[in-house]
């Protein structure tokens, strides 16, 4: 069904394409100066700066969050929540986007801005930090930021559009091994080797995956290997992500990889620590009635969702899956039409600053408050 273009709708999308040039500039901006988990203090405010010039009551570096942002406009019984999302991920920077998130949240909620009482709306805009693993929202959802809400939307780009990512739930830690140094040459005897530990763990991870689901995911890196080459390692470390398909499931296989990383402390007579790596990200559960309003919105944007190619994007994960179990939320992605490159890969960093990024951008924002627009009316 084709979304009806109502002069209200008419009025937002015109305000929106009003300031492209701002918030094309804004995504560049973010683009040029990535900045990592909880670190993005250009970023938040640059996104708070925009909100304010533009009427909303703002609060920068709340919820106990220095770069989280929470900004407000209208006073309506519906009220909906546009996430922005605006950190990098090390080396490669945006290369998965988010100057493109946080450029079309803010644009969604300026095009809103006027009409909001109108429309009977409430429009806040989340910026929210440290998607890329240390939950941010999952933080702000915990400290009460989205208490209240009716709808909590957002859109992400990809390779591909989509309109419901198939989001997984996620849990990640770090893991450290113990053990004593020795000369490797001249008495290995005495050490006790806390890379064979490491190694011993991966080991039986490889082999546990015989036995997990199709959409279960384990992967991991490590981070200390030793120091010397002549030297039994005493130390190592890594960390490590588990995905599975829900909560539920994730409880199940978490403590089976942890069981891993025992075997390898048992074999070597190491000491092994865990430690949480940030908050577990929950499924993600698009609501939708939502969807289906959003959908109808792209499309009469121009934009097209193909079918997904067999288990595309199937292990993709974001704090907003925890958004989703309290909220009624969506969190589509807008294909950049980038052959050849996808999500955390250089050449998608590159792709999210080129015309078809830029607009992703505008018809993004235009989406999102098209869809605010259509469920406020929808619940007079």
């Amino acid at each position: 069904m084709a979304a009806a273009l109502t002069p209200t709708k008419d009025h937002v999308g015109t305000q929106i394409q009003s300031r492209s040039a701002e918030l094309v500039s804004l995504s560049h901006r973010i683009h040029a100066h990535p900045e990592l988990a909880f670190e993005e203090t250009l970023a938040s405010r640059w996104v708070a700066e925009a909100l304010d010039g533009a009427g909303f009551e703002v609060r920068h570096g709340c919820y106990d969050l220095p770069t989280a942002v929470h900004a407000t406009i209208g006073s309506g019984p519906v009220h909906v929540g546009i996430c922005a999302e605006y950190d990098a991920l090390p080396e490669i920077g945006h290369a998965c986007g988010h100057n493109i998130i946080a450029a079309a949240a803010v644009g969604a909620a300026v095009g809103l801005a006027d009409v909001a009482d109108d429309l009977g709306l409430t429009v806040s805009v989340f910026g929210t930090p440290a998607e890329e693993g240390g939950g941010g929202k999952v933080l702000m959802l915990e400290r009460g930021a989205f208490d209240g809400l009716d709808a909590a939307m957002m859109v992400h780009p990809a390779a591909t559009e989509m309109a419901a990512m198939p989001g997984l739930a996620v849990s990640q830690f770090d893991i450290s091994y113990q053990g004593r140094p020795a000369h490797a040459g001249a008495w290995p005897e005495e050490g006790v080797n806390a890379l064979d530990a490491l190694t011993l763990a991966q080991v039986g991870i490889g082999l546990l995956r015989q036995q997990t689901r199709a959409d279960d995911r384990i992967h991991g890196i490590v981070t200390d290997g030793g120091s010397a080459a002549n030297i039994i390692p005493d130390r190592t470390g890594g960390r490590w992500i588990v995905r599975s398909a829900t909560r539920e499931a994730l409880d199940r296989l978490t403590p089976r990889v942890h069981r891993c990383f025992e075997a390898g402390a048992l074999a070597t007579g190491c000491d092994l620590t865990i430690r949480s790596g940030g908050p577990d990200y929950a499924d993600l559960r698009p609501d939708p009635a939502l969807l289906s309003l959003y959908r109808a919105n792209a499309e009469a944007l121009g934009r097209s969702f193909p079918p997904l190619p067999p288990g595309g994007a199937v292990g993709a994960a974001t704090d907003m899956g925890n958004v989703s179990h309290v909220v009624p939320s969506i969190h589509p992605m807008l294909g950049l039409d980038c052959p050849g490159t996808v999500n955390h890969q250089p050449g998608f960093t590159a792709a999210c600053i080129t015309p078809a990024a830029d607009r992703a951008v505008l018809d993004g924002a235009t989406a999102l408050a098209w869809t605010a627009a259509d469920l406020a009316t929808g619940r007079r």
